[in-house]
């Protein structure tokens, strides 16, 4: 990943089907669908056992790939992609979801286990492992016996003020992944989706010109849009109750 002019295959990992459109696995197919709008790709057109299309980023052609056969077997729409285009794995750029990372966070790797990641594991038998893997975090249910349950489950009101952010920051700046700068890339998507410190003009100031309602510590408790973001963040990192 030097930056040399190249092609480059970008891969979304979800479920097709409107039933799990909104699923927290179909993360990856959200992130490359911002791409795809983002970047004023082709339209999406059904081919190689998925959905494609095409664009440039940075200088460099960018196919971006929505395998339509189910998370298991998505190394097949990939295998078929790559090799028509002879695109080798350090050119794969796969988005998929992350149970091990808060929702917001992301990691990029390239190689290494699959980590029980069916859709990664189908990826690793057509192309091989050396791919790279932009890990996006979705968190994880309390109980382990819920996480079935949790990343087929959609992404609830709470996740509103991190997600859109967190996808537009992604496509924002993949050009950095393209150009090999991954921790730059880490970096401005994190800047994009953390929530906003609170500022002194958020600290209500009662009219009756009282001391502001103190907080369980004795400081005054700071009120407004800026905490109510960052209310959301916390809400938004902790499993829903009815999982």
């Amino acid at each position: 990943m030097k930056g040399e002019t190249s092609m480059w295959l970008v891969v979304g990992l979800g479920n097709p089907g409107t039933e799990y459109a909104g699923n927290r696995h179909n993360i990856g197919f959200m992130a490359v669908d911002d791409l795809v709008r983002r970047h004023s790709f082709s339209g999406w057109r059904a081919k190689y056992s998925g959905e494609l299309a095409d664009g440039e980023i940075a200088g460099q052609r960018v196919l971006a790939l929505k395998p339509m056969t189910y998370m298991n077997r998505s190394g097949q729409s990939v295998g078929e992609v790559a090799r028509f285009f002879k695109i080798a794995p350090e050119n794969i750029i796969v988005l998929h979801d992350e149970l091990e990372l808060p929702p917001g966070k992301l990691r990029t790797k390239q190689g290494g286990g699959h980590a029980g990641h069916n859709g990664l594991r189908d990826i690793d038998a057509h192309v091989g492992a050396n791919y790279w893997r932009v890990r996006l975090g979705i968190g994880r249910p309390h109980d382990k016996a819920l996480v079935h349950k949790w990343v087929l489950g959609d992404f609830g009101k709470a996740d509103e003020v991190w997600l859109d952010p967190f996808l537009q920051a992604v496509s924002k700046n993949i050009a950095l992944l393209l150009k090999g700068d991954h921790a730059g890339f880490q970096n401005k998507v994190t800047l994009a989706t953390q929530p906003p410190k609170p500022k002194k003009a958020d600290v209500a100031k009662p009219a009756d010109g009282g001391a502001a309602p103190a907080t369980a510590g004795g400081k005054p408790a700071a009120t407004g849009p800026n905490t109510t973001m960052a209310a959301a963040f916390a809400a938004a990192a902790k499993p829903e109750g009815k999982l």
